[in-house]
């Protein structure tokens, strides 16, 4: 998939999730869902090419030779005889990546408040890349009404900190979209890594030829967009009607 579908996908999937986080506010469920989004481009960083290897300049450059790096020893060490593929949609389009990126940053946010902030902002920003600076505008927005209410921002990063948990999840669901997404395309994802499967370890998981697409193609743009599209504006109205209706007697 295209970066820019990687997001609108993780965007959906966060605004649909963002109850089961605890978030259940729409105001809440947005931040929720743009993490998400950014971080449905991480496991791109494995090549050098990508949008989120070129987002910081040399800062992203860095941490994907940093993950290129990483993947490619993990790769080697643990790739099956019949395993043929290189760095890229390796170690970091697995299942077992995301499960691991979400315990890690929900873990290391209980030490310190930076750690869910420093990744709530990584994935802020590659949103934005992605799907464009009005996200920049609903966040800024967001954050003035959280200080419109008092809450300086010290308190404000504290309460981030003690929402670790919930960013974990969103940096991990947002990995384990971008994984979901290339298993229907041609390519497909070794998802199930580290089960070896007809002498793969990193076996690309896909379904039928019909029902994949070619990344970039006339179905990305004209189908999987759009549906992207109709669930995000679902999931939305969903967050929105009890926010509007909360107060209205319907009995």
């Amino acid at each position: 998939m295209m970066g820019r579908t990687h997001a609108l996908t993780g965007a959906a999937a966060g605004l649909a999730a963002a109850p089961l986080a605890g978030l259940d506010t729409l105001a809440h469920a947005a931040v929720f869902a743009v993490i998400t989004a950014g971080w449905a481009i991480v496991p791109d960083l494995d090549h050098p090419s990508s949008s989120a290897s070129r987002l910081l300049g040399p800062v992203t450059r860095l941490l994907s030779w940093l993950v290129r790096t990483g993947s490619g020893l993990i790769y080697r060490a643990t790739k099956g005889p019949r395993d043929e593929q290189g760095v890229h949609r390796t170690v970091t389009h697995t299942g077992l990546f995301a499960v691991l990126v979400g315990v890690v940053l929900g873990w290391a946010g209980t030490l310190t408040a930076w750690v869910p902030v420093a990744a709530a902002v990584f994935g802020v920003l590659l949103a934005v890349d992605r799907l464009g600076g009005w996200l920049l505008g609903l966040v800024a927005g967001l954050l003035a009404l959280w200080l419109g209410t008092g809450t300086t921002p010290a308190a404000m990063i504290a309460e981030i900190g003690e929402l670790s948990a919930a960013v974990g999840v969103a940096a991990g669901l947002g990995c384990l979209v971008h994984t979901l997404g290339d298993m229907i395309t041609l390519s497909g994802a070794p998802i199930l890594f580290p089960i070896p499967i007809a002498g793969e370890t990193y076996y690309e998981v896909r379904p039928p030829r019909a029902l994949r697409f070619r990344t970039g193609g006339k179905v990305e743009n004209w189908l999987v967009t759009p549906l992207c599209l109709l669930a995000i504006a679902a999931a939305t109205a969903s967050l929105l009607l009890p926010e509007v209706t909360g107060g209205v007697d319907v009995g």
